[in-house]
């Protein structure tokens, strides 16, 4: 079993930056490749950034050059730092952990853009 726990969501203006922290403890060892998804009312959840265990980050194009997924193996921590943060950002931010025996998400953290 993995536990994972997010925190740093908030209210911020257009153009302003957050940091969203996840803690993964439990089976850690299990883990390949962590994750950061949103949803926003009436969409669906995607995939916003990824970290595999090499290190091998990903992003979705709306967030490119704007968010960067980081870690820390001492904490076993991961990061997403969004900067320029757009009202269209807005959405519940989910920590995700990948491991072999599947997938373990948080509660979510809820992250709102204003104009």
């Amino acid at each position: 079993q993995v536990q994972v726990l997010e925190s740093g969501g908030g209210l911020v203006q257009a153009g302003g930056s957050l940091r969203l922290s996840c803690a993964a403890s439990g089976s850690i060892f299990s883990i390949r490749a962590m994750g950061w998804y949103r949803q926003a009312p009436g969409k669906q959840r995607e995939l916003v950034a990824r970290i595999t265990n090499g290190g091998n980050t990903d992003y979705v194009d709306s967030v490119k050059g704007r968010f960067t997924m980081s870690r820390d193996n001492a904490k076993n921590t991961v990061y997403l730092q969004m900067n320029s943060l757009k009202p269209e950002d807005t959405a519940v931010y989910y920590c995700n952990a990948q491991a072999y025996r599947g997938d373990y998400w948080g509660q979510g953290t809820q992250v709102t853009v204003s104009s």
